[in-house]
């Protein structure tokens, strides 16, 4: 009989996870946790797409200043940035059950970026020196967490498991680099501190320079890149259990989307996107439509579905896998768990994205 996956022990070896591969949560543990994360009335919520649509008169306002109020109450003073929460909703009295799902600390994913832009926004409509003081202080947060190799840590201050491994997952790099292009270029932020523009500008350009150095080379072909890299030596790296070495369908989207955003793009920076770009024509899966419903997620026969990617490839292979809380690489997401089915995006069409936008880039920047 053929085996579906190789044997638990090899896998460790290969992607550096052993001290990963414990028994898997308590089932109902679990399910209890995924309630409470669903019902927390701080969990993140998308916030920041109605406020950027504001005027300067609506951040004048008592609801803009309210809304301001809160973030400055919920901004990590020892670090600069923000948790992973929905900071606008009510302000921070010391009571941490108030916190969002991942408690208080400051995070980069999916947050302080949009805490920066509120302030610095607030900022110039009110000229508060608090929304100054404190935007400032959260881009600081930025630059001070970024490696020298120009990467940036899924945490920050750095503790000793996966969160010190430079991170695209949940396109955190993305995401900060493009608020230091807004930082170099808006004239908003200047007024902050004069000094910030050229800041961010250096950042940015090491951000550039790791992002071509972590490209995944697979027999001498650009590829994609991993949801986690080295710092220093550039390889992939494993995180949470379910999450392994691999090449990833989903975050290299916002990279390769950020790379056909620049101006004047270097020969360098060209040859990453079509590398990149072929990795996504190649990688496409056709035929199958992801159903979603009960908490789970299936994938049936449908040659009319529309072309979907997985979220890990085997980098040698570029053949999808999917892990459970077991660690186990497995090449159906039928065979993983159903809390981990319904509770992680195996699938995405994030490439769909890519392939429109290197029509677009082809006929200009990238001619």
């Amino acid at each position: 009989m053929k085996r579906l996956f190789p044997p638990a022990i090899l896998f460790l070896a290969l992607s550096g996870a052993a001290a990963l591969a414990q028994p898997p949560p308590n089932p109902a543990e679990l399910a209890a946790a995924a309630k409470a994360r669903a019902e927390n009335p701080n969990r993140p919520a998308p916030w920041w797409d109605e406020a950027k649509l504001k005027g300067d008169d609506w951040y004048r306002s008592a609801e803009g200043r309210r809304m301001a109020d809160n973030i400055l109450s919920w901004q990590d003073k020892a670090a600069g940035g923000w948790p992973l929460m929905n900071t606008s909703r009510e302000p921070f009295t010391g009571d941490v059950t108030r916190a969002g799902p991942w408690g208080v600390n400051a995070s980069m994913i999916k947050a302080s970026v949009n805490e920066v832009r509120f302030l610095a926004r607030g900022y110039r409509a009110t000229g508060d020196e608090r929304y100054r003081t404190a935007a400032t202080q959260g881009i600081n947060f930025i630059l001070k967490a970024q490696y020298p190799s120009g990467g940036w840590p899924h945490s920050y201050p750095l503790r000793d498991d996966y969160s010190k491994w430079a991170t695209y997952n949940d396109d955190m790099m993305s995401d900060l680099m493009r608020l230091l292009l807004e930082v170099q270029t808006e004239p908003r932020y200047r007024s902050l501190d004069s000094s910030l523009p050229g800041k961010a500008k250096a950042a940015f350009d090491r951000g550039i320079d790791f992002i071509l150095k972590s490209q995944i080379r697979v027999d001498g072909k650009l590829t994609a890149w991993g949801q986690q890299h080295d710092p220093v030596t550039y390889e992939p790296k494993p995180a949470r259990t379910f999450e392994p070495v691999a090449i990833t369908g989903g975050e290299s989207a916002s990279v390769l989307l950020l790379l056909m955003s620049l101006e004047k793009p270097s020969p360098a920076v060209k040859a990453a996107i079509e590398g990149g770009v072929d990795w996504y024509r190649r990688s496409q899966i056709n035929g199958l439509r992801l159903i979603q419903a009960d908490g789970d997620r299936v994938v049936r026969p449908d040659p009319s579905a529309p072309p979907l990617w997985a979220r890990f490839y085997d980098i040698k292979s570029n053949r999808p896998i999917f892990s459970g809380r077991d660690a186990v690489i497995k090449f159906e997401m039928a065979q993983i768990e159903k809390e981990r089915r319904g509770g992680y995006a195996w699938y995405n069409q994030n490439g769909a994205a890519v392939l429109r936008e290197y029509e677009r880039w082809k006929r200009s920047a990238g001619a």
